[in-house]
């Protein structure tokens, strides 16, 4: 059970929680992936969301388990590299509903923060092309520190001094991580995955003005 009175700070995932990237990242991915020797490969966005919310190499691992390490790295990189270029040049209206003005509200009301698997820059092009960078008092990535979730969580607490934040996500690596972080988790059923237990769920983001709005 979360008590709104004892919480400090939201802690936000990004991919299934606050946008559906999948479809654009998949056409990136594909390109990336035929461009490096696996002409006949493809991306769906069926395999990004079962994926999405572990690392990159772990992801690289389950995408390419046939090739050497050295070779997925390769095709990983161009994958960051076309994906970024993909999401800069479209529009990205890929949020879920009512996520801008969610947060924007909710910013007035608790610090907010954003933790993903992530490589680096994907997290500041999410709030470049959302207009949300104000709202957010700070980030964390797999790509800035080469850390799991549940580590950039405990860095981003010690380094904001919160005390008793929440997690909101939407796979059981997110319930893990912050379980493992030591703080609650909040389940975005519309999300990519489903989760064992988490000590509160949303069905919409919005939903989340209710809770702590």
């Amino acid at each position: 059970m979360i008590k709104r009175e004892q919480i400090d700070g939201i802690i936000l995932d990004v991919d299934g929680t606050l946008w559906n990237s999948t479809g654009l990242v998949a056409k990136a991915w594909t390109r990336a992936v035929r461009e490096n020797g696996c002409p006949e490969r493809a991306v769906t966005p069926q395999m990004l969301q079962a994926l999405f919310g572990r690392t990159m190499d772990v992801i690289a691992a389950h995408l390419l388990p046939d090739l050497t390490v050295e070779h997925r790295s390769r095709i990983m990189d161009a994958c960051c590299v076309y994906e970024h270029q993909v999401l800069e040049e479209d529009e990205c209206r890929i949020c879920y509903p009512g996520v801008g003005e969610t947060i924007r509200e909710l910013s007035g009301v608790l610090p907010l923060f954003i933790v993903s698997n992530c490589q680096k820059g994907y997290i500041e092009l999410f709030l470049e092309k959302t207009g949300l960078g104000s709202y957010i008092r700070d980030i964390e990535c797999y790509g800035n520190t080469g850390k799991g979730k549940s580590d950039n969580i405990r860095l981003l607490m010690e380094r904001n001094g919160l005390k008793s934040p929440v997690y909101v996500g939407d796979t059981q690596g997110d319930a893990d991580a912050a379980k493992e972080a030591g703080i609650p988790m909040i389940f975005a059923k519309y999300g990519f995955g489903t989760v064992d237990q988490a000590e509160a769920e949303i069905s919409t983001f919005p939903e989340l003005k209710e809770m702590f709005g």
